[in-house]
């Protein structure tokens, strides 16, 4: 049976790819624009030139499968993607038979991104630790995962653990999905970055000004987290109002889940404790007394490749299934 695997994270900007050793773990990896604007098909030819890039050296015939982790909604077969987001022009695409179409007989598995994030923390990063966790990636939207016994809890329909469209406010602002105060409307980047820019105009003196050139357009996630490293008052300030909205959403989801360990994962976690001290000091404010035991919440350290490790992941498990 072939040792290698192909992980491939679908995003709104970019498309990160990794070969995958089921014992080495990730070995290559490569990375190309999504550039969603020019439609699916082109997202899919994308998709299937740098899983080829990455499969060229070692021939596929020593390649098992392709896992993907991907935005929107994954049917029970995982198969097919419904409505994810930032993905322009995408409805309901069977990824499976697409990507066939373009690579070949290759096995083609699909799952949430988030889930696959969740199932590489919990094999090969933070999560290795524990057998069951909660994990939340803060990216350009919020997602989450509930890894029960080291295995991606998926509901009755394959749709659990949308953490990101939990609400904390009835009557506040609304996601890109249309739910009034879902924690996705105050973290995801392009919210965070617009609160911050809206809080920056009564900072002038703040050194976000200067890191972006005095045009607060450019303000993002990670130009606060320069800015709070350099000591600045007002990004820490708006990094630590995200980390307590952050610890009301976990909160909720400790108290629904029994599950007291929280590994944060995406690109906004680069913020580190700016943002997960907060997090923490709010979170058992949020959970029931008899749960506050042992709450733990970690930033998972190996970034963007937790998510590649883990959609390789899905094809090993699934090839395992079927010896």
């Amino acid at each position: 049976m072939p040792e290698y695997a192909v992980g491939l994270d679908l995003g709104g900007t970019n498309l990160k790819a990794g070969l995958v050793h089921r014992e080495e773990g990730l070995v290559e990896t490569a990375r190309r624009p999504t550039e969603a604007d020019k439609g699916p098909e082109h997202v899919l030819d994308q998709m299937a030139a740098v899983a080829s890039d990455l499969m060229a050296p070692i021939g596929e015939e020593n390649v098992l499968g392709i896992g993907i982790g991907s935005p929107g909604a994954i049917n029970w077969e995982r198969t097919t993607v419904s409505h994810p987001p930032n993905l322009p022009g995408w409805t309901s695409i069977n990824l499976q038979e697409t990507l066939r179409d373009r690579l070949g007989s290759l096995v083609v598995v699909v799952e949430n991104d988030a889930n696959a994030a969740g199932l590489g923390s919990a094999h090969y990063g933070a999560g290795a630790a524990f057998d069951s966790f909660l994990m939340v990636t803060l990216g350009t939207g919020v997602g989450g995962a509930i890894i029960y016994r080291n295995q991606i809890f998926r509901g009755s329909t394959g749709g659990a653990g949308e953490i990101g469209h939990m609400t904390i406010d009835y009557e506040g602002p609304y996601a890109n999905t249309g739910v009034a105060g879902a924690i996705e409307g105050y973290l995801g980047q392009s919210f965070l970055s617009d609160h911050a820019r809206d809080r920056l105009v009564n900072y002038p003196d703040s050194a976000v000004h200067g890191l972006v050139e005095g045009d607060l357009d450019r303000v993002t996630p990670r130009v606060l987290s320069e800015a709070a490293e350099q000591g600045d008052d007002a990004a820490r300030s708006i990094l630590a109002w995200a980390g307590h909205k952050l610890g009301c959403v976990l909160g909720a989801a400790v108290n629904l889940l029994d599950i007291r360990t929280i590994i944060v994962g995406g690109g906004v976690s680069g913020a580190g404790d700016f943002l997960l001290a907060p997090a923490r000091d709010t979170l058992p404010r949020y959970v029931t007394p008899g749960l506050r035991d042992d709450l733990t919440l970690r930033r998972e350290k190996r970034g963007n490749d937790v998510g590649m490790l883990g959609a390789a992941r899905l094809v090993f498990e699934g090839a395992d299934a079927h010896v």
